[in-house]
């Protein structure tokens, strides 16, 4: 998609994605290593501008967090569904639930490791992509000339590049999930900064090298590409299935169908945590704010986040517009919540002045709130209406219920 709509400059793109999302990891790394709150931004916001606009922040982000899980559980299904088509995409839906929420009811050590494997088949995945790529262009030669996936096939507007970049950093939603991990670090108060700096950074470099890599091999034309809308979702698959084989892009496409899912249990994980930290903080119930003593992981809220994944996954599956509209839906609560994770580190350190203030706490987050309110008013009509409807309803909750200030004292998970 990105490729028809930037002329062909998709790798740029990505590039200035990353840069663009690099203000946000920032401001997340500040905060966490000031506030080291499984809570994340609700805590962050809380301390850095009042507890009603951190119920609010930490109400937007819940957007994000709980249908983040619902979005990869589903695309999951429809992947699955396209290469076994006589399994219906809402019964791989389910089953991809299931063995993930299985896996983070076992504890933390037990999801990882999982984790750890299927993220290691995609690495593998990537690697023979790469190498396949890289020898098909020294024995044939690019299909585009070498500079496109950077500077476009023709005349390349600036606002043209703006709109790809607005679609491109949603490619990054879910990295700030890291940052609901911050009780349970057990090292330099840092370190969840350093990882989310890595994570973001990781992602960049895939997404740039497999978007260039792609763009060049590509024998369609991106004008020819934007007139065929309903071939842009499987263009990367067949591209490779043409210019490298049939095998590998079954395998690619395996391999993204099962990722996802995999992909959900971590959100549902950093969900779950969300949901803990506003609890235990008085925002939402306090049966939220409980822990499973033999696991040590807070089974009611990983149920409850759980439950609510579900029953939006599968309700989206049965839909033909449902993907479209829970990505839009997960876009605006996430912006917004990071809109005000920006203004929280500019009330923490020079409005309130609790830590040591530099003018980059100043210059940093009002960039990155630029940027997030930018990409926020190109969000479509459906998914601003959604988003307003669940503003509204937090400020309701916000109002009957008082969140208590942050507190800092959670189980670790084993």
């Amino acid at each position: 998609m990105l490729d028809a709509r930037t002329n062909g400059a998709v790798a740029l793109v990505y590039v200035l994605a990353t840069i663009a999302m690099a203000f946000t990891a920032w401001s997340y790394a500040e905060m966490s290593a000031a506030i080291p709150h499984a809570g994340s931004v609700f805590a962050y916001v809380t301390q850095g501008i009042g507890p009603r606009a951190g119920f609010l922040a930490g109400w937007m982000a819940m957007l994000d967090y709980l249908l983040i899980p619902s979005v990869a559980y589903l695309f999951s299904g429809i992947a699955l569904h396209a290469l076994v088509p006589a399994i219906p995409a809402w019964a791989f839906t389910i089953a991809a639930f299931a063995i993930t929420t299985s896996l983070n009811l076992a504890g933390v050590g037990v999801a990882a490791r999982a984790g750890f494997v299927v993220l290691a088949a995609e690495i593998a995945m990537l690697a023979a992509f790469v190498v396949s790529a890289i020898v098909v262009l020294a024995v044939h030669g690019p299909a585009r000339p070498w500079s496109a996936p950077l500077a476009g096939m023709a005349d390349v507007r600036v606002g043209t590049i703006a709109g790809g970049v607005s679609i491109a950093v949603l490619s990054y939603l879910g990295f700030d999930a890291i940052a609901s991990f911050a009780e349970e670090s057990s090292g330099d108060s840092r370190q969840v900064g350093s990882a989310i700096f890595f994570c973001l950074a990781a992602a960049g470099v895939l997404f740039v090298a497999q978007s260039y890599l792609a763009a060049v091999l590509s024998p369609i034309d991106p004008a020819a590409l934007a007139a065929r809308p309903a071939a842009q979702g499987t263009a990367f698959y067949d591209l490779t299935r043409q210019a490298i084989g049939p095998p590998l892009a079954t395998a690619l496409a395996a391999t993204k169908a099962i990722g996802p899912a995999f992909a959900a249990m971590a959100g549902q994980a950093a969900a779950a945590r969300l949901l803990f930290g506003m609890a235990r903080d008085g925002g939402l119930p306090r049966a939220l704010a409980t822990i499973d003593r033999r696991r040590g992981v807070p089974r009611a809220a990983l149920l409850s986040a759980g439950a609510l994944t579900l029953v939006v996954a599968v309700w989206a599956a049965r839909r033909d517009d449902g993907l479209d509209m829970l990505v839009s839906i997960v876009d605006v609560g996430a912006l917004a919540a990071f809109t005000l994770l920006h203004a929280s580190v500019v009330g923490y350190f020079l409005v309130m002045r609790k830590g040591a203030a530099r003018a980059a706490h100043g210059i940093v987050p009002l960039a990155g709130a630029a940027i997030t309110v930018s990409v926020l008013a190109a969000a479509s009509a459906a998914a601003t209406r959604a988003g307003i409807v669940w503003l509204a309803a937090g400020v309701i909750t916000a109002l009957y219920r008082a969140p208590r200030s942050s507190r800092y004292t959670c189980p670790t998970d084993r």
